[in-house]
């Protein structure tokens, strides 16, 4: 049995409207949910494969970080999709710092967050003190050195510059991996 504490807030959408979302974790895992709604504990019990309880707390870490269910069962249909937490507490060493840094990455009207989204094909959640991302191993590093620089006050250009190049490096890559393949 495995224990995750996520927000208090966070609990209803895990549950889901008539108990459907955390059903779906349930069927799709093998794993069972205990969820205390008053002090936001998840006890986790294991089914037959070990493997399904670490992508069902994966599955449950993301949803309380701020991630839709339907975005974090992404983390079920592929095994090279993970889920980084990104702690801002450690960078920002004030409420009002965490609160800029928060603002720079998430951009006027969500816009650096989708451009990063889009740019490197990432689903992100920036919730309370953490940043979250879902993607391969690949593309997250790529976001969480996006999300640094950031943090450290480089300009929005700087990082849409960095991550169009990483666009590049990534769909060359691939590209590579296709011919290998086909050889």
């Amino acid at each position: 049995m495995q224990q995750i504490r996520i927000p208090r807030e966070r609990i209803g959408v895990l549950i889901g409207k008539g108990g459907e979302i955390k059903r779906m974790i349930e069927e799709r895992t093998g794993c069972r949910l205990n969820i205390d709604s008053e002090t936001g504990l998840v006890e986790l019990e294991e089914g037959d494969n070990p493997l399904n309880m670490l992508r069902c707390i994966e599955v449950v870490r993301a949803i309380g970080r701020g991630f839709n269910p339907m975005i974090a069962m992404k983390l079920l249909d592929d095994d090279l999709i993970m889920l980084d937490i990104i702690d801002l507490s450690g960078i920002a060493t004030t409420r009002n710092a965490l609160k800029r840094i928060k603002g720079r990455i998430i951009g006027k009207g969500g816009r650096m967050r989708q451009s990063i989204e889009d740019l490197i094909g990432v689903d992100v959640s920036v919730y309370g003190k953490t940043v979250a991302v879902i993607g391969s191993p690949d593309q997250v590093r790529i976001v969480r050195k996006a999300i640094e620089m950031l943090a450290e006050g480089s300009s929005h250009p700087a990082v849409l510059r960095y991550l169009e190049k990483k666009r590049r490096e990534l769909r060359e890559s691939s590209l590579d991996w296709e011919n290998i393949r086909d050889i």
